[in-house]
């Protein structure tokens, strides 16, 4: 075997190979031979059909069966004496498949990239500092509550928080359009889940009430056929319902899942998750600090297959969940090329983390995987169970241990970093204002 290799590129490799005649030769003989012990022919015995027949009829088919397999083999064995290991599969070209030839083809593909930065020793990482107060935890009690309101029909005119419930068809220049006519509809008032004129226009009806309202739709309108124009709702009010929130009590905490009712117990409960979900919040938020030096520090070429295979993954997450959804004969066509930019950036974060795992030889602190299932465990009923349940799952475990190995990555990256404390609140740092609200301000 002859083996060649030619640059093509910082990572494009092309790799020709020639594979004598005679190798080729031995393995149809010996393949023919085999084949003439077993086939059945008619006219023939088993096992008693001339060797010429079996040439004649099974030939072309059995030199291609070998040139395959042959190429598959010798493909991997040019790798190894050449000591390269390829990202992704190759593309082979063949140059001629001839019985009595030589056997040479051309297999192109890409390696895996130089990286060029393992450290975020220049960055300055923001670390949240935050804590759990008891504020909070009245916070979330109250948040709590509001989800368990009721609703009681009345009389009073409707006013903000009230539930109404109404039919109602829209216009615009007298013609009905798409989604403007509804029966039945629910709607809480100011929760904002409809224009603002509309649910404005709702302050102060009664049960019975039929009136006509005036609604602009603003310019933005994500329905293009609407945008910017006026329309007219008439509308019929069925009824009004005033909220009735239930007091935080015995009976609050018994609903709430602690069985004697002891409010100090649903409050250690209350402070208990809080704690374990702003934990997992930090983690993410340094994570994604780290994340976001490395790949500012690090600009290589991609090999195409690995981005296109993670394209493939996206789109095939995506089909899922619509098919989870019930939307399954309803899906659309996926454009591939709206995923190509968050394919680079995974496929560049897993070569860097990946480079840093191998030139630190980490591997995943089983320990630390063991307590992280413990702790999850905490938020069932039968926690012992949960944990023997987790562990026994091969897949399962192997995903936890990739994200605990991460985790000790940033960890050693941030050893080396600028880490400066932020103290913020419970609420300021769970409930971030969106960016155009900070400019606002």
């Amino acid at each position: 075997m002859q083996v060649s290799v030619e640059n093509t590129g910082s990572i494009g490799r092309k790799m020709t190979i020639s594979l004598p005649a005679s190798d080729i030769e031995d393995k149809i003989k010996q393949r023919l031979a085999n084949l003439s012990k077993t086939v059945k022919l008619p006219g023939f015995r088993p096992g008693k059909v001339p060797k010429s027949v079996v040439e004649g009829r099974f030939g072309d088919q059995v030199m291609q069966e070998v040139a395959g397999e042959m190429i598959e083999s010798s493909f991997r064995d040019a790798l190894m004496k050449e000591e390269i290991l390829p990202a992704g599969g190759p593309s082979i070209e063949p140059k001629a498949i001839t019985r009595g030839q030589d056997l040479e083809y051309v297999a192109s593909f890409d390696v895996y990239p130089e990286i060029p930065k393992t450290s975020i020793s220049s960055t300055t990482i923001e670390k949240p500092i935050v804590e759990v107060t008891d504020a909070d935890i009245e916070q979330t009690l109250e948040n709590m509550r509001q989800r368990q309101v009721e609703y009681k029909a009345t009389e009073e005119p409707a006013k903000t928080d009230d539930r109404v419930t109404m039919d109602f068809v829209g216009t615009i220049e007298g013609e009905i359009f798409q989604g403007s006519d509804a029966k039945d509809f629910q709607l809480v008032l100011g929760s904002s889940n409809l224009l603002p004129d509309f649910e404005d226009g709702l302050q102060g009806k009664k049960k019975g009430e039929e009136f006509t309202l005036g609604v602009t739709f603003p310019e933005t309108y994500p329905a293009e056929e609407v945008a910017g124009k006026a329309a007219e709702f008439k509308i019929n009010v069925k009824q009004v319902e005033q909220p009735e929130l239930p007091t935080i009590d015995a009976d609050f905490a018994k609903a709430m899942g602690v069985e004697d009712g002891d409010l100090d117990r649903l409050r250690g409960e209350v402070r208990q998750n809080l704690t374990r979900e702003l934990q997992d919040r930090v983690r993410s938020h340094t994570r994604n600090e780290v994340m976001q030096a490395l790949l500012i520090d690090n600009d290589f070429e991609l090999p195409s297959q690995l981005v296109e295979e993670e394209i493939s993954r996206m789109v095939q997450s995506m089909q899922a969940e619509l098919k989870r959804q019930g939307l399954g004969d309803k899906m659309p066509e996926i454009d591939r090329s709206r995923h190509e930019e968050e394919a680079r950036k995974r496929v560049s974060l897993g070569l860097i983390m990946q480079d840093i795992m191998k030139k630190n030889k980490m591997t995943a602190d089983e320990a630390r995987v063991r307590t992280r299932v413990e702790n999850i465990a905490q938020s069932y009923e039968q926690p012992d169970q949960f944990v023997q349940w987790y562990m026994d799952d091969k897949d399962r475990l192997t995903q936890l241990q990739s994200m605990i190995l991460e985790e000790q990555i940033v960890e050693k990256l941030l050893e080396d970093a600028t880490v400066t404390d932020k103290s913020m609140s419970f609420q300021e740092f769970m409930n971030p204002k969106p960016m155009a609200e900070e400019i606002d301000a």
